[in-house]
């Protein structure tokens, strides 16, 4: 497992940055909801009323008065798009740094084949999404113990759970990508990303749109679903899966064949 270590050692950096980022973050929405709690009914109105803006952040299902909608709301947003963000930048520079950084030739010296190659920038990807997510959550443990509030820690914790699987799914779809690719694909990751983000707001805001759910990965993590029914929707959750894996395979199928420029 030689390449996947030196693969979490050269993210170790971005890892911890992205981690500190997000959970300091999560951990600043966490302290203002004493104060917000005050304010809970008007907040809920006002909310409530917004209509369509209010539709697609899920905020007309919510009762922010609570922890565990205030912080579906205000931290899943935050855990969302950067988990996402960061996620989309892990998996679409796995295959394709070799090639930009013209160490392929380098690395293909050693006796090593390309499918262990994939597989064990496959397996540091995982590792390092995990580590991402031990790092937010422990930030969030913190917040909501100074605070007071760990009443809804199972609910919170489902939330981090399918922001987990979220960064899994588009991760191992960017995974796939990074194969078709030697450069600029930074900026198709985070584009993809942000693409699956807005389906889902559309989604949320046009009863005819929902079928988007079933692509976007934002579908299973929506925080009004979460908190109403204390599950992940498996509706959304299979296809997301199925689409993680169908990139996959689709990366070894490239890169195993690629000629690879040194």
């Amino acid at each position: 497992m030689t390449i996947c270590k030196q693969e979490i050692r050269s993210q170790k950096m971005m890892l911890l940055i992205w981690g500190g980022a997000i959970g300091a973050f999560v951990a600043i929405c966490v302290f203002l909801f004493p104060q917000m709690g005050k304010e809970a009914e008007k907040a809920s109105e006002m909310f409530s009323s917004m209509g369509s803006f209010s539709a697609a952040f899920g905020m007309d299902k919510l009762d922010i008065g609570t922890i565990a909608g205030f912080y579906a709301v205000e931290s899943g947003n935050i855990l969302g798009i950067g988990g996402a963000f960061f996620a989309a930048i892990l998996g679409i520079s796995a295959l394709m740094k070799e090639e930009k950084e013209r160490t392929a030739s380098f690395l293909f010296m050693h006796p090593v084949s390309r499918k262990r190659v994939v597989t064990e920038k496959l397996i540091s990807t995982g590792v390092i999404l995990l580590f991402l997510n031990v790092i937010i959550f422990l930030f969030s443990l913190c917040s909501l113990m100074a605070i007071g509030e760990l009443g809804a820690l199972k609910d919170i914790g489902m939330i981090h759970v399918a922001q987990f699987l979220l960064q899994l799914e588009i991760a191992g779809i960017c995974f796939g990508i990074s194969a078709y690719i030697s450069r600029g694909g930074i900026g198709i990751g985070i584009g993809l990303a942000a693409m699956l983000y807005f389906l889902n707001i559309v989604a949320n805001m046009t009863e005819s749109a929902k079928v988007l759910k079933y692509i976007t990965p934002f579908g299973f993590t929506e925080g009004s679903e979460l908190i109403s029914t204390h599950r992940i929707e498996l509706k959304y959750l299979i296809p997301g899966m199925v689409l993680m894996v169908i990139g996959i395979i689709l990366g070894y199928m490239k890169y195993l064949k690629k000629d690879l420029s040194e």
